[in-house]
């Protein structure tokens, strides 16, 4: 399951559901295996310069390799950045999990 984390000074209007969303759909199409990706978003008040940056992290797969892994991060950025409304500074990155990372549906 990839995780995303929206990080962004709250001076920008953005609206985070709508991102998240966007990423979620745009990791399926490039892998639709790749399941629901979690998402959170944090505003923060207390910043140095306007900013939003963005984590994309997935899980290593033997498919998702550097042309797979460029091809998703040139349309994660495009696509977000398209959504951001105001002129700020803009971070982006994609990174994998390492093999001793476990992700599952927790039922007690």
């Amino acid at each position: 399951m990839p995780h995303a984390e929206l990080k962004y000074s709250d001076d920008i209007r953005l609206d985070s559901a709508a991102i998240l969303a966007q990423i979620e759909a745009i990791i399926l199409r490039h892998d639709d295996g790749a399941g629901a990706c979690k998402g959170r978003a944090y505003p923060t008040g207390a910043y140095h310069h306007s900013h939003v940056t963005v984590s994309v992290s997935l899980l290593v797969k033997p498919h998702r390799d550097a042309s797979f892994s460029n091809a998703l991060l040139a349309e994660l950025e495009q696509k977000i950045s398209a959504m951001i409304p105001t002129p700020c500074e803009f971070s982006f990155g994609l990174q994998y999990s390492s093999p001793f990372y476990v992700t599952r549906r927790h039922t007690p």
